[in-house]
């Protein structure tokens, strides 16, 4: 009986349908096997991928893996916070046509960082600011960062109100209030294996445990190599790491670490979403599918 029931499971495993909304797969750290990573995140279902860009060289490289690996990968272009400082006069022509490309599905990662402030505050507004305006002109969907500056990106977003296009906040790592303030907005919020240590009383597990965020706007991210999702952690439920099967445990500690994480760990984070919101995995996969469909317009 056991054993019809693994197999039962593993069927089911095999039919998850993935969308990762957010991967850097222009990190150096994939420089040397990037096709053996898209095919391990294909075997383990994720079909497709959103290269984001962060820079106009990673935009760059972004698109031209969207090129590399047609209906599988998709790019976004954009400046982050972080590089805000670097916007010339240049910058909004290259951005724009970069953006303009098909194969480019959004305006991004933008946004604002007041946590590290590897640029001036009044330098991010104003470069954020160009960005948004430009994903109004061009119709599509707003990549969006976040860090220790809630108020001031809602209040940014808030003057394009009339024209906005939908919109992301990738990686999300804010509190509840903020997470239902996105959602008010329309805004889809990015999970990623931040969930498996933000076991505070407003965290992301409190989030989703306590059902104040619907999976109508969930979309699921490795945001790799970044953000690995610890299914050892501590601050991990036993519930949630009962619920892991086997084959997205292997993927997991087979091919991700702390050093670098890879789109092959979504099913392991789609089944720590279901297991805390009480759903089935199948249908969280599904559905942030669904999501990443709308949002993105993907093929």
């Amino acid at each position: 009986m056991a054993a019809a029931d693994s197999n039962a499971m593993k069927k089911c495993y095999e039919n998850y349908i993935l969308i990762d909304t957010g991967t850097n797969l222009t990190n150096k750290k994939f420089g040397r096997d990037l096709e053996s990573v898209v095919k391990r995140a294909t075997d383990a279902g994720v079909q497709k991928m959103v290269v984001s860009g962060n820079s106009i060289k990673s935009s760059r490289e972004a698109l031209r893996l969207a090129h590399i690996y047609p209906g599988t990968l998709y790019s976004t272009a954009g400046v982050h916070p972080h590089d805000a400082k670097s916007w010339t006069e240049e910058t909004l022509t290259e951005l724009r046509e970069l953006a303009a490309c098909s194969e480019c599905v959004a305006v991004g990662e933008c946004g604002l960082d007041y946590n590290r402030d590897f640029s001036p505050a009044d330098v991010q507004q104003q470069v954020f600011e160009l960005q948004v305006k430009l994903a109004c002109e061009l119709k599509k969907p707003l990549f969006l960062h976040e860090r220790n500056a809630h108020q001031d990106l809602i209040k940014i977003l808030k003057k394009y109100s009339d024209s906005l296009p939908l919109m992301v906040i990738h990686s999300f790592t804010g509190s509840l209030a903020q997470a239902q303030t996105y959602v008010q907005m329309g805004i889809y919020i990015g999970i990623t294996g931040y969930l498996c240590k933000d076991n505070a009383e407003d965290g992301v597990q409190a989030m989703l445990e306590g059902g104040h965020i619907p999976l109508e706007s969930i979309l699921v991210e490795s945001d790799s190599p970044f953000m690995y999702p610890n299914a050892r952690g501590s601050k991990l439920p036993a519930t949630v790491k009962e619920a892991l099967t086997e084959r997205s445990l292997s993927f997991l500690q087979r091919y991700c670490t702390f050093q670098r994480n890879e789109p092959c760990c979504l099913p392991a984070i789609v089944e720590m979403i279901a297991a805390l919101l009480r759903k089935s995995p199948e249908d969280v996969a599904l559905q942030t599918a669904f999501n990443a469909l709308k949002v993105f317009g993907l093929s």
